[in-house]
């Protein structure tokens, strides 16, 4: 039997949980969250723990979204300002619909102003593919104006006041949103189940595959008879709609929706997917990732605040987070060669 001298064998750091960004990601979150533990003995207590699950499932659920434009080579910088602008409709649904014959019907109100703030979000997703899939504009620059004509129609809307969430299925709707089951906050339900959804859809379906050759290489997708048009306008309404289903679980546990609420989230969401092992040129990443980058990012968010850090130095963290993740897996990629 000869040696193929070639074929070198796989090196320890890419083997197991290494052989990726995300497992690296995740050892990292661990080792984090017990150096928290030690250096604060807040970290571990019932409230914080609750609050950093919860915190980190609004922000899980848009990176989901986002993950899956990333995966395609694109970019959505919109996603905040989706957030917003979907929670406050569905709070404007709320006022609007129960003064209607629909609120002495159980659950009426709440469905249709939570689909019609899906929608909103979904739109707006439509809106960004077209322009980028169709029209052929690049994808930082159309999500870039977007964000800053969806953040006007916010201020617009509510003349730059909250928009409270009352009236008819709104105690449903908080119950539903911002209640505690099994001793866990529900929107982390809410982030699993729809983890799973993604990672099932991406993994086990031709539209998922799709999603992964385009962002490998587009002019080849296409070749081969991928919609790259339709696939692309697809994972835009994706993004869109997994940001309104953030915003709206966000304003179910505020409350209320501020004109300016998720504002500046879209650095967090982005920085979630790519520390999480989304490559900004595509064809790598999937939910897992998102998950772990957005559990990674609260625990330092968190531990900043134990700490009594100035929250002015969070963001540039995160970002000397997301350069170094990027660092890491680049060297990684070449120690493996």
């Amino acid at each position: 039997m000869s040696d193929f001298t070639n074929v070198r064998p796989v090196v320890w750091h890419s083997r197991g949980i290494l052989a990726s960004q995300t497992g690296y990601v995740a050892l990292a979150l661990v080792l984090l969250s017990l150096a928290m533990s030690i250096i604060s003995p807040e970290f571990l207590t019932i409230g914080n723990l609750s609050n950093v699950l919860t915190n980190f499932s609004y922000l899980g659920i848009a990176a989901l979204g986002a993950t899956v434009v990333i995966i395609t080579g694109g970019i959505d910088l919109s996603v905040g300002s989706a957030m917003a602008l979907s929670a406050i409709i569905t709070a404007l649904l709320f006022h609007g619909l129960g003064a209607t014959s629909l609120a002495a019907i159980p659950g009426a109100v709440m469905t249709l102003s939570v689909l019609g703030g899906m929608g909103v979000g979904g739109l707006i997703g439509l809106v960004n593919g077209f322009f980028i899939a169709q029209v052929g504009l690049a994808p930082f620059v159309t999500t870039l104006g977007m964000l800053s004509i969806i953040r006007g129609l916010c201020y617009a809307i509510t003349s730059g006041q909250g928009v409270d969430i009352n009236g008819a299925d709104s105690q449903l709707f908080f119950r539903l949103s911002d209640g505690v089951l099994f001793g866990l906050p529900v929107p982390l339900f809410y982030l699993v189940g729809l983890g799973l959804l993604m990672g099932m859809l991406l993994h086990h379906t031709a539209r998922g595959r799709y999603v992964f050759a385009i962002g490998g290489n587009e002019r080849a997708a296409a070749l081969t008879g991928v919609p790259v048009t339709q696939i692309k306008i697809g994972v835009y309404v994706v993004s869109g709609m997994s940001a309104a289903v953030a915003g709206i679980l966000l304003g179910g546990w505020l409350g209320s929706v501020p004109a300016n609420l998720a504002e500046g989230y879209e650095l967090h969401i982005i920085a979630a997917s790519v520390i999480g092992g989304a490559n900004l040129l595509g064809g790598v990443g999937g939910p897992l990732g998102a998950i772990v980058g957005s559990a990674l990012i609260e625990v330092i968010r968190n531990g900043l605040v134990l700490a009594r850090v100035n929250t002015y130095w969070q963001d540039s963290f995160v970002g000397a987070i997301i350069i170094a993740a990027v660092c890491v897996d680049r060297l990684r990629s070449r120690a493996g060669r």
